[in-house]
């Protein structure tokens, strides 16, 4: 993957990556140089042997000509060079999709200009980490939607914040992640009649602490009624609904229990992640078992992450394309149902599975929970790439379910164990 670097003395934060992918522009820019410095060369060289008669005559024209040719092809080196580099430039642009923030132009917001101003440390180079600067993030792909950031970052310093979280979550799944920050207070929801842990697994609160703002549903009952995604249907209902015995009940073969799983851990099992982890009933009985889990959701049609808040565990407000925001071999167990299923091309499953391999330790678990096979093919892919890490596989089930047009869909429910790598 490519650096992010922000210049902003000449008034451009440029995203810059280094790729194979320029190899040839440099190349190609090198031989035009090449090519040019020779022609300089004999050009300066070159001149007709003049007769006797001619050389005094001659030798002042000569010179003067000479000194014109130096000059001019000085210059047309000079030119190709600049034109060579706006080229290499413009290319490595198109090929990574980089491109440049002008904070110059007038419909930028100054709060945004604030944010991505580099600042010099007051006692210069910093002699742990080597820097000289702090330099905000921001994620390379916000270029794209300049009219939905410069409205992000368009309110009032010190005052309240627009309720627009919508808004920021449109410029998430855009890739504009992560966000500028943002000098403004976010909306106040009063918690009020939330629930002491470990009650607040189970029992559900007011409503009206939770933002509706941006959603279809304004309730509970409304979100209940329809299927969200693949792994969420009905899954805020925490008293009649599947989630009461999801994880400790099996309806079918692929269906693995919490216990069962547990069991499989050397090591034992005490923090795990959940990818995509629905309104956090994962969390909520990994919680019973004194295993912490971090879920990872986006407020996609549903309040997801204050749900999960209000149940006493703990949200992750983040999408599948951004670096999971943990250090190497951390987790005992990772759990992710279809939010493994991020489509596009092959290449970004992988990325996706080498970022939850650099996360789970040495003998930790992944989970693979019921994942819709669509076809035969994509259940192939899928098995190859798993076998390219050389995980053991502890549990292994594939086995059809009915949907609810009556048709048959292939589901594939796996736990496999990180081998230890030198």
């Amino acid at each position: 993957m490519g650096s992010v670097s922000l210049k902003i003395g000449d008034g451009t934060a440029r995203f810059k990556s280094a790729t194979v992918c320029s190899s040839a522009v440099h190349i190609l820019m090198l031989f035009s140089v090449i090519t040019t410095n020779l022609f300089a060369l004999y050009a300066f060289t070159y001149s007709p042997k003049p007769n006797h008669h001619q050389i005094h005559f001659l030798s002042h024209h000569h010179t003067h000509k000479n000194i014109s040719l130096i000059s001019e092809q000085v210059s047309l080196i000079l030119r190709e060079i600049d034109s060579s580099q706006k080229k290499l430039s413009q290319m490595e642009k198109q090929l990574l999709g980089y491109e440049s923030l002008d904070l110059s132009t007038p419909n930028i917001p100054n709060e945004l200009k604030l944010f991505l101003q580099r600042n010099q440390l007051p006692l210069g180079k910093d002699s742990r980490t080597g820097i000289t600067e702090m330099v905000s993030s921001v994620g390379h792909s916000c270029y794209k939607s300049m009219d939905f950031l410069s409205s992000y970052m368009s309110y009032k310093p010190n005052g309240a914040c627009p309720d627009d979280w919508s808004l920021g979550q449109k410029l998430i799944l855009k890739g504009c992640e992560p966000l500028p920050r943002r000098r403004c207070f976010a909306k106040v929801i009063p918690k009020v009649g939330l629930h002491p842990f470990p009650l607040s697994l189970w029992r559900n609160v007011s409503e009206k602490i939770y933002s509706w703002s941006g959603l279809g549903c304004k309730n509970l009952a409304c979100l209940n009624s329809k299927k969200l995604n693949r792994d969420c249907a009905g899954c805020f209902d925490l008293s009649n609904g599947n989630e009461v015995t999801r994880f400790v009940k099996s309806r079918g073969k692929n269906d693995f229990l919490i216990d069962d799983v547990l069991s499989l851990g050397s090591g034992g099992v005490r923090i795990g992640f959940d990818i995509g982890g629905g309104s956090g009933t994962f969390a909520a009985r990994m919680a019973e078992k004194n295993v912490t889990i971090v879920t990872s959701s986006l407020n996609i049609d549903a309040p997801f992450n204050e749900f999960i808040a209000a149940r006493g565990v703990f949200p992750l407000y983040l999408s599948l394309d951004h670096r999971f925001p943990f250090y190497n071999n951390v987790f005992d167990i990772i759990h992710v149902g279809n939010g493994l299923d991020i489509g596009g091309r092959a290449e970004k499953l992988e990325f996706l599975m080498f970022d939850i391999d650099r996360v789970i330790r040495a003998g930790g678990l992944f989970w693979l929970d019921n994942f819709l096979c669509s076809n035969d093919e994509k259940r192939k892919n899928l098995t190859r790439l798993i076998e390219r890490f050389g995980y053991k596989k502890l549990k292994w089930v594939v086995g059809e379910k009915i949907n609810g047009s009556g048709n048959s869909e292939v589901y594939l429910s796996a736990v496999l164990q990180k081998p230890v790598r030198a």
